[in-house]
């Protein structure tokens, strides 16, 4: 989140630290800072602290903690006002488990034009557009309080009923439905998407994500119906990923802020279009099926100290909860904490904890060794998986960690890495078959002529039956006795008897040789041999002719017929820095012909 430090200003009577200082204070009580450039500051506000602090308001009184001073006034503490009820608008919400909280406000007379030069100047400082002083209105007070907000014209909703009353209801979509939004892009929505729509049951927004054009603001609005809800976030964040539409809206849903904040973001919105384009509150219509209820959460001090690994007094701990703004009662060393509405993450007696500690700061803990370990870990399955992976590279298999995911298998993933592969699999041989096909591919690069690779995997498997684990090769291994586990006996206790008095083998371990990202080309070259040749002396000439671009070469094939001898060997051509290309490579292998002519032999 952008967060600006002249916008910070208004909620404190002192001045604030410069850029540097600020980003420093967040840094080591609050928020990874991003970037910070002058006065503007790019926070990175996790999931957990989202729900209060992707606002200026909830940032301003993270600050307040930090440098221990007050703000000089807390929008979320001052009262509600009333306003009229009409019979204007009425709201329905379809599952008010999808939707928490609807009010909708009707404004009438409104001005729509350019909105004033400090409103500009406040929503560019944070990389904002200005629109419109409607669309500016609604944005500034997302940014200030969190809450996201939206305005329809009036006139241009559907009715169902008489003249001058509008009608708003949040429902899922329907089967083939689809909404052209602001933006001008269309889009299909998904069966269940949560919209807005009007009295005639069109779409006019997808909740909590993007408002649609059907009931845009422009200049030659009058009237306009203003939105503050409250919607659920993980139901908001698959739309956001089903459409691909992500808004700062749908960043703020996601993270559930409180629904009570509905009702402070629609006091200022109104507040504020009265005060740059006019017009006058008509009828408000707050539907809240569910209200909030804010649990007490209780923890004592000797549990602080001992999960934190401190000892901080009983004042220090009422300090920091009075610098959050956190009503507190302390009896008997427990302090009793009602977090204010927008604390949604305070939920368990952990999270008190984390607040004494990231306020009083984490370098002020003490540090402590670990207790020794009092007994030997038991590792012998542990060495019965590793005593068969040594026997198996002594066999000369090479071993290879394959991806747990595959095409079928008994247990299907909610929401799978990759859509090719969705379940957990039941056994190796899928991928292990796949890893060998990768395999077969680069051996030219490291096996000998002729020579197979050879794969093998340990690893868990997922069938019904319940996760175990499993051994797989690529081809069998007919030299070990019968006490090697096989794929069928790999249990825990078999592991366990076979890890007994295991010692580690040690390697020798060859210099690092580096491998080229670019791939390879193989040829062939044969030849009859002048009389007394041997393999050698083809491969010498070979070897002082096929040039930088050589990096293997190999002796494969030795034939006889009529008292002639034909050899053959095999060339691996690889650069460090591009793909080769055939035509170069022909031009390397003409000139290892031509040297091997020039030696008396006869290229076939």
């Amino acid at each position: 989140m952008k967060v600006s430090r002249k916008w910070l200003l208004n909620y404190f009577n002192a001045e604030l630290p410069d850029g540097q200082e600020l980003a420093d204070l967040f840094t080591f009580h609050s928020f990874e800072v991003d970037e910070q450039e002058g006065d503007l500051l790019e926070l990175k506000v996790l999931p957990d602290r989202a729900g209060y602090a992707l606002s200026h308001r909830g940032v301003a009184s993270e600050l307040a903690a930090a440098l221990n001073v007050k703000m000089k006034a807390d929008p979320l503490r001052a009262a509600l006002p009333k306003y009229p009820e009409s019979g204007a608008l009425s709201v329905e919400i379809e599952d008010p488990k999808k939707c928490t909280r609807y009010i909708g406000a009707v404004v009438h007379g409104v001005k729509v034009g350019p909105s004033p030069t400090w409103l500009k100047g406040a929503l560019e400082s944070v990389g904002q557009r200005s629109i419109n002083n409607i669309v500016d209105a609604t944005n500034y007070v997302m940014l200030n309080l969190g809450q996201p907000l939206h305005a329809f014209d009036a006139q241009k909703l559907g009715h169902h009923g008489k003249e001058g009353t509008y009608s708003i209801m949040v429902r899922g979509a329907r089967a083939d439905e689809g909404i052209e939004t602001l933006s001008g892009d269309r889009y299909a929505l998904p069966e269940g998407t949560l919209l807005i729509v009007d009295g005639s049951n069109t779409p006019i927004g997808i909740a909590g994500v993007k408002g649609g054009n059907a009931a845009e603001v422009d200049l030659s609005t009058a009237d306009i119906v203003v939105e503050a809800a409250n919607f659920d976030g993980p139901t908001i964040r698959r739309t956001a990923q089903k459409l691909k539409l992500f808004t700062d809206a749908s960043l703020r849903f996601q993270n559930r802020p409180s629904s009570e904040l509905a009702a402070y973001g629609m006091r200022d919105v109104l507040a504020l279009i009265q005060e740059v384009a006019g017009g006058e509150v008509y009828d408000v219509v707050d539907v809240y099926p569910n209200p909030m209820e804010t649990k007490p959460v209780s923890i004592s001090l000797d549990r602080i100290n001992g999960l934190l690994g401190a000892s901080f007094t009983e004042a220090e701990v009422q300090d920091v909860f009075s610098r959050l703004g956190l009503p507190t009662v302390c009896k008997s060393r427990t302090f009793t904490v009602t977090p204010p509405f927008e604390r949604t993450d305070l939920v368990i007696p952990e999270d008190l904890v984390e607040e004494v500690g990231r306020v009083l700061g984490y370098d002020r803990l003490p540090a402590t060794e670990l207790p020794p370990i009092s007994s030997k870990p038991d590792q012998a399955r542990f060495c019965g998986i590793e005593r068969m992976k040594d026997q198996l590279v002594e066999q000369g298999f090479t071993e290879v960690s394959t991806q747990s995911f595959t095409k079928k298998g008994d247990i299907a993933l909610a929401n799978p890495l990759d859509k090719k592969k969705p379940a957990l699999r039941t056994s190796l041989k899928e991928n292990l078959d796949e890893a060998l096909a990768q395999a077969r591919y680069v051996a030219p690069l490291v096996l000998a002529p002729g020579e197979k690779p050879k794969l093998f995997e340990v690893g868990s498997v997922f069938p019904k039956e319940g996760e175990h684990v499993e051994l797989r090769m690529t081809e069998t291994v007919p030299a070990w006795g019968k006490d090697f586990p096989t794929v069928d006996d790999l249990s825990k206790a078999n592991l366990e008897e076979y890890g007994k008095d295991y010692t580690p083998k040690r390697y020798e371990l060859g210099p690092f040789k580096p491998f080229s990202p670019y791939p390879f080309i193989v040829r062939d070259v044969a030849a009859w041999a002048p009389k007394g040749a041997t393999e050698q002396s083809m491969l010498e000439v070979v070897q002082n002719f096929a040039g930088d671009l050589l990096v293997r070469l190999e002796f494969v094939d030795r034939f006889e017929k009529d008292g002639r001898v034909s050899y053959a060997c095999r060339l691996v051509f690889q650069s460090f820095d591009r793909t080769l290309t055939d035509e170069e490579t022909n031009v390397v292998m003409d000139t290892v012909a031509s040297a091997l002519t020039k030696a008396g032999y006869e290229v076939r």
